[in-house]
């Protein structure tokens, strides 16, 4: 499956912004089926877990720098996962990837993840 991430930009500390993650091109296996996670890479830092979602969307995953804060979901119908990100901090500026796990289960390893999006670029201004 094919990941495009989309939604990155420049805000001010305490702002929102709104990443998503569409899928697309042919598959043999529906995006339905996939648990999609949303990882971020900061400058000069290791790319790290932010939050994950099920296959279904009954189950979500935070990371605890992040929770309370972002909030996935999905919309199967438009194969798409969506990150909002609230109340924004200097330190949630990277890269944001989203990536699809087979399993279905939302892990946060990433090596438990078999498609990986572009990555779009969030950067947060104090």
């Amino acid at each position: 499956v094919q990941l495009q991430a989309f939604g990155g930009g420049l805000v001010q500390a305490g702002g929102s912004l709104r990443l998503s993650c569409a899928a697309c091109g042919a598959s043999g296996r529906p995006f339905s089926s996939y648990a999609v996670g949303w990882f971020r890479q900061a400058p000069g830092k290791e790319r790290e877990f932010a939050a994950s979602i099920t296959w279904s969307g009954a189950t979500t995953n935070y990371a605890r720098s992040v929770n309370g804060r972002f909030t996935i979901s999905r919309d199967n119908a438009k194969n798409t996962v969506y990150l909002q990100m609230n109340s924004l901090k200097p330190e949630d500026t990277a890269v944001y990837f989203c990536a699809a796990e087979p399993y279905g289960l939302g892990s946060e390893t990433q090596n438990h993840y078999d498609y990986w999006g572009q990555g779009t670029e969030v950067t947060v201004s104090s």
